[in-house]
């Protein structure tokens, strides 16, 4: 199974719990008026789309009905998917250089951490790239052992110290030895403790004072990791983060094991952070560069978009 079909398996709870009911809506109704749109924005609320974003959607689609002169409901729900693409915005590629480049990847316990760093190293290890792991997760001793199975999964170098370690003392380390190695890309495994934020910020600044003393011109990304499964809480996790840490991409899990799948529809407009990877599954494969069109297709089910 490719991941376009494992895409389609693994959004097919959020589709059971948002888009039968929105098919069953275009089809109930012979053209669109007040009711149409006050049911299709109680359906996405309810997909966990969220309040503000559900409203933006249907306001969209009342602006471009309107200029368009549409009235009939399947041509309005053409319109209705454009939109959801639009929406759902375009992934982003990672930033990486020519030279050494580092990601940092922070989260809660419990989210995909790392096991994501172990799929992105495996993604990366195909386009050609030579990737090394950093645990500069040392709070736990449990983080350290996880991240050396997936490195060794993922046939990746890892750099490690023991439990109750110095994270930027890791990252050093790290730094020197990919720069000895030639290694192109470097993930790091941060701790992810919510509920004490002043350590989580001080710990991310001193990591990054490393870097940028270590690798002053390199390529940097900040990925933050967020579990489909826990729906707008997602969404509260990723504003606290961004108090600690310059996020420049997400990385969304668990997109199979949830109907709370309609989050990936409010990340773009409540933190202007594009998503960079989606997970639908268990195996090193299953989290794969995130693509909008191919994201929208495998939702309605359709080769362009549109039935």
């Amino acid at each position: 199974m490719g991941f376009f079909d494992k895409l389609k398996a693994g959004l097919q709870k959020t589709k059971e719990v948002l888009l039968a009911p929105i098919d069953n809506l275009f089809s109930s109704y012979d053209k669109v008026d007040d009711d149409f749109y006050e049911e299709l924005c109680d359906l996405l609320i309810m997909a966990d789309v969220g309040a503000g974003s559900s409203q933006e959607i249907v306001e969209k689609l009342k602006a471009v009905l309107k200029e368009k002169k549409i009235k009939e409901t399947s041509a309005a729900r053409n319109e209705f998917i454009e939109i959801l693409k639009e929406t759902v915005g375009n992934g982003e590629p990672l930033n990486i250089g020519s030279e050494l480049s580092v990601i940092l990847v922070i989260g809660v316990n419990g989210v995909g951490k790392t096991t994501s760093i172990g799929k992105i190293s495996a993604n990366l290890k195909k386009d050609g790239k030579k990737v090394m792991l950093a645990a500069a997760d040392t709070f736990r001793a449990a983080a350290i052992d996880q991240l050396e199975i997936w490195a060794n999964r993922s046939n990746v170098p890892l750099i490690r110290q023991g439990e109750g370690a110095d994270p930027a003392a890791v990252v050093f380390d790290a730094l020197s030895a990919a720069k000895k190695q030639g290694i192109d890309v470097l993930i790091v495994d941060t701790a992810g403790r919510l509920h004490n934020k002043k350590n989580l910020l001080d710990e991310l600044a001193k990591i990054n004072r490393v870097i940028d003393r270590e690798l002053p011109n390199g390529s940097r990304e900040t990925l933050l990791v967020l579990d489909a499964s826990t729906g707008q809480n997602a969404l509260i996790q990723a504003k606290e983060f961004r108090k600690a840490a310059n996020i420049s991409g997400i990385v969304l899990t668990k997109l199979d094991g949830t109907a709370k799948g309609g989050i990936i529809l409010s990340i773009k407009r409540e933190l202007g952070i594009p998503v960079k990877y989606i997970g639908v599954g268990e195996s090193i494969d299953d989290l794969q560069p995130f693509n909008a069109e191919q994201f929208v297709q495998a939702f309605f089910d359709t080769k362009n978009g549109v039935k």
